[in-house]
């Protein structure tokens, strides 16, 4: 199919305005360009490991870079679907989700590693069903706050309804476990209820008993308790509870502010667990300095804001599901981002939360693009309805 035959927003023919938001594009683009160039660049140690076995250097450089690819087509897919049917299939979305979170804790269907009960593997690919509950929770939450309507704010048809779903999903995510991933959806649950009007009691009574249940998951495992206060002096114990943070520490110390240079690190040489994935801002701080880490932390910021700024121009047309939507999905993006940040620096505990957009993991970089891809479908129709145009 010709690119120009897509429903693709195109630019004005005298060049005076987009019919997409370019900020977003090219925030969009530059941090995925930044991930193809630090995967590479942070998993060449694991790569030659790879060699060692009869693999590719460049294995995992190809694995990112097919993800991508996908990605990219998700998101063009995501562009030419109208919002309207996306608020259609937003129950069907997440069912879905929660049937692959049952599947996947299926001996002979889930794939198990470190552990973990997290992925379907096909033919040398792996999927995480978590990473596509993320965009089904938006739009889920979305879709229930706006049929709720008035009575979202209903401690018996608004509040008890979506706590059950809630404890639901998060009781399928602990058994796999994944509590980063469980945290994240939860985050963006109860910003889309904030956001969409739920009563302030209820919210907050929906946080208190959630972070009830969070200290009694703490408490109720040695293995997350050792993880949650390690991080509180992780060079009390460097070689167990606190070896990876001690390392992502000392990988920022050696950047100092303009960095070793890109491909220099030492701690992505077998020190530094997980490089690629979820400590690739540590070795963004050891090859690029303090200003590599500084404008990764800008770009994100400006990212989540842009779409925090469709959101708002949405529910000014009175597109109720775009804005939550586009606001859910900044929520997504930017809390994760807030978190797995704050992992690297010593600020929060080590959670196995990637980076959006920048690390390696095939499942969550094409559910990031797919979920890119309907902010501009949002901000597109958004500026069509501005010009009078109804889609």
């Amino acid at each position: 199919m010709p690119f120009d035959s897509l429903n693709w927003p195109k630019v004005n023919k005298n060049n005076v305005a987009y019919n997409f938001d370019i900020v977003l594009f090219w925030l969009a683009l530059g941090l995925l360009g930044l991930g193809v160039v630090m995967v590479y660049s942070s998993s060449v140690a694991i790569a030659d490991n790879s060699v060692l076995l009869g693999g590719s250097p460049y294995r995992f450089l190809v694995r990112h870079l097919f993800a991508l690819s996908i990605g990219f087509m998700l998101a063009l897919l995501a562009i030419q679907i109208p919002v309207r049917y996306w608020e259609a299939i937003a129950p069907v979305f997440f069912v879905l989700g929660l049937i692959m979170l049952v599947a996947v804790l299926v001996p002979w269907i889930g794939h198990e590693a470190n552990g973990s009960r997290r992925w379907f593997r096909f033919a040398g690919f792996s999927f995480q069903p978590s990473e596509f509950m993320k965009f089904a929770t938006v739009l889920y939450a979305a879709d229930y706050t706006i049929r709720k309507g008035v009575h979202i704010s209903s401690f018996k048809r608004g509040f008890l309804p979506l706590f059950a779903v809630m404890v639901l999903t998060g009781s399928l995510l602990l058994r796999e476990p994944d509590f980063g991933a469980f945290v994240v959806i939860t985050a963006i649950a109860m910003g889309v209820l904030f956001l969409g009007g739920m009563n302030l009691k209820l919210l907050i009574a929906l946080t208190v008993l959630l972070c009830v249940a969070f200290i009694g998951l703490i408490y109720s495992s040695d293995y997350r308790t050792a993880r949650i206060f390690g991080f509180l002096n992780p060079f009390e114990d460097p070689l167990k509870t606190g070896y990876q943070l001690t390392h992502s520490l000392m990988a920022f110390g050696r950047g100092e502010l303009f960095g070793v240079g890109l491909g220099g690190s030492i701690e992505k040489l077998h020190y530094l667990p997980e490089p690629h994935t979820d400590f690739i801002l540590a070795v963004i701080g050891e090859e690029m300095g303090f200003l590599g880490v500084a404008l990764t932390v800008a770009a994100f910021g400006w990212l989540t804001l842009r779409m925090i700024m469709i959101g708002n121009q949405a529910a000014r047309l009175e597109r109720y599901f775009s804005a939550l939507v586009a606001q859910g999905v900044a929520i997504w993006i930017g809390f994760q981002a807030l978190i797995n940040m704050g992992v690297n620096v010593g600020a929060l505990p080590t959670k196995g939360l990637t980076l959006p957009l920048l690390s390696f993991g095939g499942s969550g970089l094409m559910m990031n693009c797919l979920a890119i891809g309907l902010i501009f479908r949002i901000d597109y129709e958004n500026r069509a309805l501005m010009k009078g145009i109804n889609l």
